[in-house]
């Protein structure tokens, strides 16, 4: 697999992304895609859940940012409202926008994960950028443009292959644990069932 498309860890929701998590990978800085990872597509503000989630976390001392391929308008309000920095127009999948947010933030990059829930935009990007990544499933992905649409069958393909080499490996050799040190231990990633078709 090719390891620019291979996220490190792989979650259902960001809300599975609490503190002590986050803490015990190694991670104390995220940067966040919006659309269909944060919320639905054609929703302006995230939901109350995922509100609370950022709170929490900013409460915790997480560094966050918004990096999302969105105009500044749209998204600079959202960012507002919720009292987060952010990079629009981010030109995922290269990894421009990724290491602009780091700059900016004084994130350090090895403490760092791109998050999102697109292979070829959030994924490539955070992994060019040299960041750990970490995939969600779509909320909602049938609000989708067509051309986020259009790529949704290959990135499905495309996970359950990395399910088909992980459990491989997992019967092969155990992931040889013993080799990684425990605060990666985790970001090993981990099969789970590919997301219904939209």
């Amino acid at each position: 697999m090719l390891p620019f498309l291979t996220p490190h860890l792989r979650v259902r929701s960001v809300l599975e992304l609490d503190p002590p998590r986050l803490g015990g990978l190694g991670l104390d800085a995220l940067l966040l895609d919006v659309d269909c990872t944060l919320k639905e597509y054609r929703t302006d503000d995230v939901p109350d859940e995922i509100a609370a989630w950022l709170a929490r976390l900013r409460e915790a001392g997480v560094g966050l940012c918004l990096v999302s391929n969105g105009h500044a308008a749209r998204i600079g309000w959202l960012a507002g409202r919720h009292g987060l920095a952010f990079v629009p127009n981010a030109l995922k999948p290269l990894p421009w926008g990724c290491r602009a947010a780091v700059r900016q933030r004084g994130f350090d990059p090895a403490r760092t994960a791109m998050v999102g829930d697109q292979l070829f935009a959030d994924v490539m990007a955070g992994r060019l950028a040299g960041l750990v990544t970490i995939l969600v499933d779509p909320i909602h992905p049938e609000q989708e443009p067509w051309f986020t649409r259009l790529k949704r069958p290959l990135e499905r393909r495309l996970i359950a292959r990395m399910d088909r080499e992980e459990r491989k490996a997992a019967s092969t050799a155990g992931f040889r644990r013993a080799a990684i040190a425990p605060s990666l231990q985790s970001l090993i990633p981990v099969p789970c069932p590919p997301s219904p078709d939209p």
